[in-house]
This record gives structure tokens, sequence and C-alpha cells, in this order.
């Protein structure tokens, strides 16, 4: 499609090109019609009301080099593809010592697209892969990630960073081999704030702090994280004043492991048709009832009424996570003890080993029962499944700056 300019349109010669005339679109004033086409690479002085920005430093200027015109794609009509056809002028700037192109509020970064277009784009690869953007619009894949990434820093423009109280802190695999990421965010607002690092370990976590500022670091009152030293020793040093709780899922995916760990046992130990009932069974354990089918529920009883050791881990495991329903630190070591004290005679090692490692972490456990922190403990859960579902849609995502882009924004409002 095709904008023409100053009236002379050649209706027979777009309908034969298969474009639609649309009346000119220029980026000067009326006043600024008055300008002479350049002869050559010449300075012109200003004689018209329009003044021209540069488009690298944003120096105004009243004067311009030389002018050309450019089609611009824009938002489509229907299955039309429209492009305006606009004139851009190109000025010397003083400051810059360089002739450049002038800055237009309504063009993208890439000069060839309009910014709603861009902010199109970005809308639509919210919930689909750049590869299918990019043949749906029939424009390059690397144009379409670019576009993605000039709405995803508008997004962050617009929605500033204000001093967290309550951050959730854990890290992501982004590649094999053991190739971590920490994404932190703010649980009171439901958004990621910082994404970085080379590792998982204090040093990176250290970062996010000095990203923060000394003076915001110690605003902070409380921090949700898992029971790695590195976060607590990171976090214990750059904000004092903020309380340690450890995520409730990290927790329960370590009893998870230590279930797991007892059904291999009893596999191990069961001989002939005695195994048939465990083989296959494992995300049956690992799930809640309510959350199991109604032919997992029955798999589940079967499994349950045939193994006695497994029955007895699986009860223990669901009657764990009362543990955070208690108000009083009291009432919820009363009720830690009984458990720990039920694992008696019963030959559970793996859970023997779980209850001296929350022992050990009790005071990051016990924090939940006062008031003050009672925070929505599943958000940086509910967070790492949306990043992986992003890597997924992705196959993986090689440009960490683009990955990164979507962290920040996932949780975000579109604009």
């Amino acid at each position: 499609m095709a904008l023409c300019f100053d009236g002379q349109i050649n209706k027979a010669k777009a309908a034969a090109l298969g474009r639609v005339c649309l009346p000119r679109v220029s980026s000067a004033t009326d006043g600024a019609r008055g300008f002479r086409r350049p002869q050559g690479a010449c300075y012109h002085s200003a004689t018209a009301l329009k003044k021209t920005r540069c488009g690298a430093c944003g120096r105004v200027h009243r004067g311009w080099y030389d002018r050309r015109e450019r089609w611009v794609r824009d938002l489509a009509c229907g299955d039309l593809r429209i492009y305006l056809e606009v004139e851009v002028r190109r000025v010397y700037c003083r400051r810059c010592g360089k002739v450049k192109r002038e800055q237009l509020d309504f063009l993208a970064d890439n000069p060839f697209y309009t910014k709603r277009f861009a902010y199109y784009v970005g809308r639509r690869c919210r919930s689909a892969t750049v590869k299918d953007i990019a043949e749906e619009l029939h424009l390059d894949w690397e144009t379409v990630k670019e576009l993605d990434k000039q709405y995803m820093r508008a997004q962050l423009a617009r929605t500033p960073t204000p001093g967290p109280k309550v951050i959730g802190i854990d890290e992501i695999s982004i590649r094999k081999g053991h190739d971590y990421r920490i994404v932190v965010s703010d649980l009171l607002r439901g958004r990621a704030i910082w994404f970085g690092g080379q590792d998982r370990k204090q040093a990176s976590m250290k970062q996010f702090y000095e990203w923060l500022g000394e003076k915001r670091a110690k605003r902070i009152r409380l921090a949700v994280m898992d029971m790695w030293k590195a976060f607590y020793n990171a976090t214990k040093q750059a904000a004092p004043n903020a309380a340690i709780l450890y995520d409730k899922f990290h927790v329960m995916r370590h009893l998870g492991e230590a279930l797991d760990e007892v059904r291999k046992a009893e596999y191990a130990r069961l001989k002939g048709q005695d195994r048939k009932f465990i083989k296959g069974q494992k995300y049956t354990l690992l799930s809640r009832r309510e959350n199991l089918s109604l032919k997992g529920r029955r798999a589940l009883k079967t499994l349950l009424a045939a193994n006695k050791r497994l029955n007895t881990a699986y009860m223990l495991k669901e009657s764990f996570g009362q543990l955070w329903s208690y108000e009083r630190e009291g009432w919820a070591r009363r009720f830690f003890e009984n458990w720990r004290a039920s694992l008696k005679w019963q030959r559970l090692k793996p859970y023997e080993e779980f209850a001296e490692m929350i022992d050990r972490h009790w005071d990051g456990i016990a924090a939940y029962c006062k008031p003050e922190n009672k925070v929505p403990l599943g958000f940086v859960e509910g967070l790492n499944n949306k990043i992986r579902v992003i890597q997924r849609r992705a196959y993986g995502l090689r440009d960490e700056e683009y990955l990164r882009l979507k962290v920040l924004t996932c949780m975000l409002p579109a604009l």
C-alpha cells in the first residue's frame, strides 16, 4: 500500500501495483512546506516554522540538510498491508559533527515501521513465537525480535521500579550445564524487577543489591527464597533489616524427593508381582490427592492399600503442609515435634534427614507465622513456570538480553 504526495495521484498506476492511495503524510507542518529542495549535499538555512531534531543527540535545529521520501509500514487494514509515504529530513548536527536523520516521534527505532505497528508486533509476541509472527506479517525474524524489544523497553519505561518491601529470590536455568541466572521479584506488586548474574553464587546475588542501592536495600523487610546459602548470606549482608522466609514450595519439594526415595527403596526391596503396584506411580504419589483424576485416585488407593510403608510416607507428606497454617511459632513448633516423633520406628531414613534439615532452617520457616509475613508464596513458583513456558515456546533463547526483557515484562500489562 502507498500514500501519494502533493496531490499527484496516479490511480491507474497504483491500482496496477495493488496499492491504496491515501492523502500525503509529511513530517513537516503546513508552514514548513516553504522549504526548498536541496541541490546536492548542501545545508539550507531555516525558512520555515518547523524545527528539525537530530535523531542521535536530540538537539533541535532550525534548518535541514536534505530530505527524501520513505515508505513506512503501518497497521494493516483488514488483510491489506498499509504503507505510509512520509517525508524524512536529514540535518547537519553541530553537536555530533555529522549529518543525521531527523527524529520523528511516530516512527519506531527501525525507521521503516511506525511505533504503533511496533507495539502491535510486541503485543502479538506476548502469546506467540517470533517465527509465527514473522510468517503472519511477512517480516524478517530479526525485525520482529527488534520490534518486540522496543515494545518491552517501552513497557519498562512506563513502569518505574520503586523500592520493594518484600522480595522473592529464585534462580532459573537458561541452558544445559548448570548455567543459572537469578530472578528477583516484588511480591507485593506481583512483578519481576531484576534478572542477572552469571550464576547463583553470592557474588551474583550481590549485583542485585548494588543495582538496588544501599538506601533501598535497607528498606526491605522480608526476603522469600529457597534454602540456598549464597542467597541467605548476600541478603543478610546487604539488607540487614530483612527477615528471611523460606519458600513453602521449595520445602515441600524436598519432602517430595524424600518420598520418591522411599518409593525407589520399596521397589528395589520387592520382587515379582508385588512391584506392579509401584511401577509408574511416581507422579501419583507426588501429586496432591485433589489434583488427581478419577483414574489416578483409584491407582493411589490401590497402591497405598498394597504397601504399608508407602502409605505411611504418603500420609506424613500430606499432613506436613499443615505447618504453614499456624499463626504462632509455638504451635507450629509443637506440630513439627509431633510430626518428627511419628517417624520413630518407621524406618524412613529420607524423612529423618528431611526433619533434620527443617530443624536447621527452622527460623526461616517459622517466620511465616508472623502476621506481617503472610505474603503470597506461590508467586515465585508461578513466575518460574511462566519463564519456563517462554523458554519452551521459543525452544530456548540464545539472546540473553531478549530473555531478560521477556522475564521483566511477562507480568506487566500490555500497552
